[in-house]
């Protein structure tokens, strides 16, 4: 109705997550995406990671109302069981496959100190889309909000320059 056709996209997130899959289905949708704070990308996750699973099934076996009200993020419980089995589904999707087809220009927005999507996941999503940069910010997970003024200069820079 507005009549976009190809609209520049900003996704943080799980929004990237989103943005991602849509951009690597529909090649054209998008003229140029720019993410931060990208969810999507599934790393090495080790002993602890692992430990903590096996302990949330055995938990879930014997207590499960306990294990719902202690496992998992805040998020993750606050959700319906449908919604639950979704979630996981979702947040366990790797996405470097699907970045690799992405034919539109990309900008990943870094967070220095973000841990939720640390740089390291950053830095595999860039290798994955055949076209990207990655410019590393102040802040965290929430780096556009924290300084906005920054965020906002990458974003004019990538959609306008």
């Amino acid at each position: 109705q507005l009549g976009v056709k190809t609209p520049l996209v900003i996704a943080h997130s799980f929004g990237c997550r989103v943005a991602v899959k849509a951009a690597s289905l529909y090649p054209n949708l998008f003229k140029k995406l720019l993410l931060t704070g990208a969810a999507g990308v599934i790393m090495n996750r080790g002993f602890s990671y692992r430990i903590k699973v096996k302990a949330y099934r055995v938990c879930r076996a014997i207590f499960p109302a306990f294990a719902e009200r202690t496992f998992g993020s805040k998020e993750y419980r606050s959700l319906s069981p449908v919604m639950k089995e979704s979630y996981k589904k979702i947040v366990n999707e790797d996405l470097r496959s699907c970045a690799k087809n992405v034919r539109c220009s990309v900008m990943i927005v870094q967070g220095e100190t973000d841990t939720t999507t640390p740089l390291c996941e950053a830095q595999a999503y860039l290798e994955s889309f055949p076209n990207a940069k990655l410019k590393i910010v102040a802040g965290g997970h929430f780096s556009f909000a924290e300084y906005p003024t920054a965020f906002n200069l990458i974003a004019e820079e990538f959609f306008y320059g």
